[in-house]
């Protein structure tokens, strides 16, 4: 399954890629999507699976090693970016639960079973 070319990557961080590394970063991307929304993507991919695989995949070639800060002499660089890697978001993982039809987040779940009955008992009160 194609999530994005490698071409379409390198022209997003604006520079050359080969193509042993877009594939590499491709597969990365979509061992982690599957690994949120299982065997549910379709060709062609639903709207919003290929903005937030790029964004996936941007990240991964930004910042490789995850690195939240680096220091070189007086030097000190931090990365504002809390997400490194290959790491969803959490508005990532929403988009893409939305996109292939998963419920995308706790307030959308119903645990009660559907043969239950209303309470008929009265909590005790002190009187």
């Amino acid at each position: 399954m194609l999530l994005f070319t490698t071409t379409e990557l390198a022209v997003l961080m604006g520079r050359p890629l080969t193509q042993a590394q877009g594939d590499l970063i491709h597969e990365m991307t979509l061992d982690a999507i599957r690994g949120e929304v299982g065997n549910r993507l379709t060709e062609p991919l639903q709207a919003g699976v290929k903005s937030a695989a790029l964004a996936v995949a941007a990240r991964v070639l930004t910042n490789p090693g995850g690195v939240r800060s680096e220091q070189a002499g007086g030097m000190l660089v931090s990365y504002a970016d809390t997400q490194t890697g290959v790491v969803l978001s959490g508005d990532e993982r929403r988009r893409l639960r939305r996109a292939v039809g998963m419920a995308s987040g706790a307030g959308m779940l119903d645990v009660a079973p559907e043969d239950t009955t209303p309470l008929t008992t009265t909590p005790w009160r002190p009187s």
